[in-house]
């Protein structure tokens, strides 16, 4: 690097390759807020070197995804305090799609006392991975990462179309795991690709899934924080490759009418502090009861956790039979018809997959709300129904099917309140409403097309 200070020889390897020889010039100083987008400030880099921390106001977390404002102050009335954001200089990371050498630094929110803001996502994940903590556990995901590359939509009314391929056609549908398939996408991938080494993140692999356009990023298993920052990064640098060839990149749960949704599946495992073992699996490899009482958890309290899941009234049209989401929360082995999957593996890796969460979902908040659902399991020591064989989708649905119901099961969830964090809930729920009694204030083109003259 032309110029090293004290705060640039800490970056990680990373950051530090994408600079070498380089001057950086700006840094982006970041935080998620609830729909997981990245809000804060740009700053010189000679600036940022001799700054501690920055403010912002505590209200960019009572903003619903259209830019209104939740209802949601607290017993002091509305008074837009500033909330005191420091960096985590080990999310430094590049921002390679810049017209000039810029970093990214993800900030934790603290009140001007030092306390966590209690709402910001990056603090309710930090929030339930201690409590796994102090029970001596170290909780690991993986999460994995579908969406679709669809063309340039400019137009809210117009439908949303597949993408031009490289062979000059639409994407086509059912072609999951095609190379072929993959292939057509090529140019983009290779920008997501590069921006993800130029990031330091290492992809364990890209598939083509099921609809028309649509792809799965795997990320390799590790911490939970570290992951959903990943995931976090991830989406900016997804949109930002695709924007580069003329197309979209969506994370909507449904975005296409008769095409799969797009899920984010979390696979989890918990390890022993002291041992270094899983706690699923025993000495002889068998399953032990910590693992059925996750499972039991996941299906006791997951109801109430889908309005976290599937934060946005277009996130259940995911939950129909037969579209690669699932309707229940019945478990089974190797069975991908289920709400809760146990894949395939050695004892040492075994794992419990929760498919119901969307990628629309904020990725700290999914992984917080799901890990906190098999927390709760453990702790009550839950035991699971009987496992399911067979076909999931012939059973019932026993999932919310609508915002508002997701929303009145989460508000009745006192346990996962004091798990997420009882201020979290009581903020999500205002919000989250906010934003849904906006939703029921437009009126659709199928009303109008079949109620306007027929009712």
């Amino acid at each position: 690097m032309s110029e090293t200070t004290d705060w640039t020889a800490g970056l990680p390897a990373s950051a530090l390759a994408y600079l070498e020889g380089r001057r950086l010039d700006e840094v982006e100083c970041i935080v998620a807020d609830l729909p997981g987008i990245a809000r804060g400030k740009a700053v010189p880099a000679s600036k940022f070197a001799r700054q501690a921390y920055f403010h912002l106001p505590e209200s960019i977390f009572y903003q619903t995804i259209t830019g209104e404002w939740g209802e949601a102050a607290g017993e002091e009335g509305f008074i837009e305090r500033d909330m005191i954001l420091r960096p985590d200089m080990a999310t430094a990371t590049a921002a390679p799609w810049t017209a000039d050498w810029t970093l990214q630094v993800i900030h934790d929110a603290f009140d001007r006392k030092g306390v966590p803001i209690s709402y910001a996502p990056r603090n309710v994940l930090k929030r339930v991975v201690k409590l796994y903590a102090d029970q001596g556990w170290v909780p690991v995901v993986a999460p994995e990462m579908e969406f679709y590359i669809v063309a340039r939509n400019l137009d809210p009314a117009k439908e949303i179309q597949p993408m031009m391929g490289r062979s000059g056609r639409p994407a086509a549908a059912r072609q999951a795991y095609s190379m072929t398939a993959v292939d057509e996408f090529g140019p983009v991938i290779d920008d997501i690709y590069d921006f993800a080494e130029a990031q330091g993140f290492e992809i364990d692999g890209i598939t083509q899934e099921g609809g028309a356009g649509q792809l799965e990023i795997n990320l390799l298993h590790g911490d939970p924080v570290k992951l959903a920052d990943e995931i976090f990064y991830f989406k900016r640098l997804i949109r930002e490759a695709a924007l580069r060839h003329d197309c979209f990149a969506t994370f909507m749960a449904k975005p296409i009418a008769g095409e799969p949704g797009s899920a984010m599946h979390i696979h989890h495992s918990v390890m022993d502090v002291e041992t270094g073992r899983n706690i699923f699996s025993g000495p002889a490899g068998g399953e032990t009861d910590a693992f059925f009482n996750f499972i039991g958890g996941l299906q006791a309290h997951l109801p109430a956790a889908i309005a976290v899941l599937a934060p946005y009234v277009n996130s259940y049209r995911r939950y129909v039979p037969g579209s690669a989401a699932p309707i229940n929360l019945e478990w089974g082995r190797d069975n991908r018809t289920t709400g809760i999957r146990i894949p395939l593996s050695s004892a040492e890796a075994r794992r419990v997959e929760n498919r119901l969460a969307g990628m629309d979902c904020n990725p700290y908040l999914g992984i917080a709300a799901s890990l906190a659902c098999g927390y709760l399991g453990l702790m009550e020591e839950r035991r699971p129904s009987k496992q399911f064989r067979g076909d999931a989708y012939e059973g019932e649905g026993d999932i919310p099917r609508v915002l508002g119901q997701a929303l009145d099961l989460f508000d009745e969830a006192p346990a996962l309140h004091e798990v997420l964090g009882p201020e979290f809930a009581r903020v999500y729920s205002i919000v989250k409403r906010a934003e849904y009694e906006e939703f029921l204030g437009v009126i659709s083109p199928w009303e109008r097309e079949h109620l306007l003259l027929n009712v």
